[in-house]
């Protein structure tokens, strides 16, 4: 469990210190996610501080998404699940990565249907405005949670009859397997919103919950232009990731 809390006054704020004893805890296998934390009252006696300190601590914590806080019969503070880490420091598809954090990836079609590209969607594509493209509007689930809104198109020209084949699985592994046309490399802009009623419905958020939109042109080992994106993340259940790296 949380084990023994070494508080040193001259190491920082108190309630500070508490949520980095308890975010080492989770890292260490100590806590696992679903792990309820012992009430107010006898956790702040164990530690040996206030109860307004710890819960200043637990409301840190919660703004983080390291613990969950319920209220009401069998309500408490739970440790929360691990969120999902975006490496956008490299291009990848979001299945993959959830694999790689032991996590089941899978997909929710809300829409596929032809449509005109619009100009922004054209130039992101390389195409004329008003050319025939794809659009598809899937939920990509993590562990059978929602954790992103998808936006997705695709030029007819290059991938003729795409929405013929099953779209709940990895989008990549089928352009690479029927059309030989893999993303390898992506520019990508992120930008922080609030949902809508869109966003509400699909991904179990209330509205105006913060949200990380981001929009995609991604591009083949050609370097030509395979995919336009935009998704939208939730933000309680996401964590972007960047390496970087000095010029030097």
């Amino acid at each position: 469990m949380l084990g023994r809390i070494d508080l040193d006054e001259d190491g920082g704020a108190l309630y500070m210190q508490i949520v980095d004893a308890v975010v080492a805890a989770v890292a260490q296998g100590r806590l696992s996610p679903g792990d309820r934390l012992p009430a107010e009252r006898d956790l702040a006696a164990e530690i040996g501080v206030s109860r307004d300190t710890l819960r200043q601590a637990l409301r840190e914590l919660q703004r983080h998404g390291h613990v969950v806080r319920t209220v009401g019969r069998g309500g408490g503070t739970f440790v929360a699940e691990p969120k999902v880490r975006r490496n956008l420091s490299r291009y990848s598809g979001l299945a993959d990565e959830l694999r790689e954090q032991d996590m089941k990836p899978a997909a929710r079609v809300l829409s596929a249907r032809g449509r005109s590209a619009s100009p922004a969607i054209a130039a992101a594509l390389g195409v004329e405005p008003g050319e025939p493209v794809h659009e598809i509007v899937r939920v990509r689930l993590a562990d059978d949670r929602p954790v992103a809104l998808e936006h997705t198109y695709y030029a007819l020209a290059l991938f003729p009859g795409l929405l013929d084949h099953p779209l709940d699985g990895s989008i990549y592994e089928l352009l690479r397997a029927v059309y030989g046309h893999t993303p390898v490399r992506a520019v990508e802009y992120l930008e922080p919103i609030l949902a809508g009623p869109e966003e509400t419905a699909a991904l179990d958020v209330e509205e105006g919950a913060p949200l990380m939109y981001i929009e995609r042109i991604a591009y083949d080992d050609a370097d030509r232009p395979v995919e336009f994106g935009r998704d939208v993340y939730r933000g309680d259940r996401t964590r972007m990731v960047v390496w970087g790296l000095s010029e030097r």
